[in-house]
Order: structure tokens, then sequence, then C-alpha cells
């Protein structure tokens, strides 16, 4: 039973699949972040040209 828990407490491989995961949402979340950032601003100069081109 002691060598069981042993190689459980040594056991790494579930710690890289959760680096990977945590990596990924950080990437996904400055993706967001800066969509939104970008978004605002992307949307007042459509809306600017938009109304350029109406007159």
């Amino acid at each position: 039973m002691q060598n069981l828990v042993t190689r459980f407490i040594k056991d790494e491989s579930g710690a890289t699949a959760i680096e990977y995961g945590l990596i990924a949402t950080l990437i996904a979340v400055a993706m967001i972040g800066g969509a939104t950032a970008l978004g605002g601003n992307i949307n007042t100069r459509f809306v600017g040209l938009s109304g350029t081109m109406g007159e």
C-alpha cells in the first residue's frame, strides 16, 4: 500500500496537462481582452465611415 501511495505522489503526468490547460486559458483571456479593447475602437471607426459614406 505504501508503494502505491509513493508512486501516486511521484506521478507528474497530470501536472503537465493542468499546465497546458492554464496556458490555454491565459491565451484565451488575453485574446478576449484584446478583442474587446479593439472591438470598440473598430466599431467607432466603422460607424464614422458609414456616416461619411452615407452623406
